[in-house]
């Protein structure tokens, strides 16, 4: 099997973190149609989010076209509830994953990644916001449980992914039976990506200082279960826009 084929039967089986082992602890409250409490916070111009980690800031815009995910990242941030969580899952060359309460102070070798919030957020899929390097995208349980795709109310990834050849997006338009757009096959052949989770998964985001930083973490030594060895924290997170 190789790199490629192994990461993504890593991700998939797992639906984009252990965060599926919440249908063992919280299968009511995952499944739940309940919606985020409304929020008008990002209404007008893009907003701004800053992760300060342990590695450096990570500088994401949150995109107005995806208004749910939007105003539920923005209240979490301002309620605090991003401070001090780790990012638990990373796998190089794919994705950083973080958002899970039950990450902080947590001791090592726990397994994380079933921690919530008591909702989820209906997904709100565009064909123009797609899984580039850097995009900022959302958790969730998988298509098993959750036929309608519907994102964690806390657990996002940030993409590292890697670049691709049109030999291999090619096959990838075969296989989904769809088009990249010029503008999909430029970014994901120039700054790479993860193509095979458009349509999967809501993007939401997209980072815009702090790629680097997403490189360094996904760089750390991890332990089975793709926790890092070495704790690699959230210290705070800020609105700044």
């Amino acid at each position: 099997m190789n790199k490629f084929m192994h990461n993504f039967t890593r991700v998939c089986g797992l639906s984009l973190m252990s965060f599926s082992l919440a249908a063992a602890v919280s299968a009511q409250a995952q499944n739940s149609t309940s919606n985020p409490p409304a929020q008008a916070l990002g209404s007008g111009k893009s907003s701004v989010v800053e992760f300060q980690t342990d590695k450096g800031k990570i500088r994401v815009r949150l995109y107005n076209e995806t208004p749910k995910h939007r105003d539920n990242m923005l209240k979490l941030v301002k309620d605090g509830f991003y401070d001090g969580v780790l990012f638990h899952r990373v796998i190089k060359d794919f994705m950083i994953q973080g958002g899970d309460p039950q990450s902080k102070n947590a001791p090592a070798g726990q397994m994380l990644g079933s921690g919530d919030v008591g909702y989820t957020v209906p997904a709100e899929f565009n064909p123009k916001l797609f899984h580039k390097k850097g995009a900022l995208s959302a958790a969730r349980q998988g298509d098993q449980v959750n036929p309608e795709k519907r994102s964690s109310g806390c657990q996002f990834y940030l993409v590292q992914g890697r670049k691709w050849s049109d030999g291999e997006l090619n096959s990838f338009e075969s296989q989904r039976g769809s088009k990249f757009s010029p503008e999909q096959r430029e970014a994901y052949k120039t700054l790479g990506g993860t193509p095979h989770l458009d349509g999967g998964y809501t993007v939401y985001g997209e980072v815009i200082e702090g790629l680097d930083i997403i490189d360094l973490i996904a760089a750390v030594k991890t332990a089975p279960g793709d926790r890092p060895v070495q704790d690699v924290k959230i210290v705070k997170a800020v609105i700044v826009q």
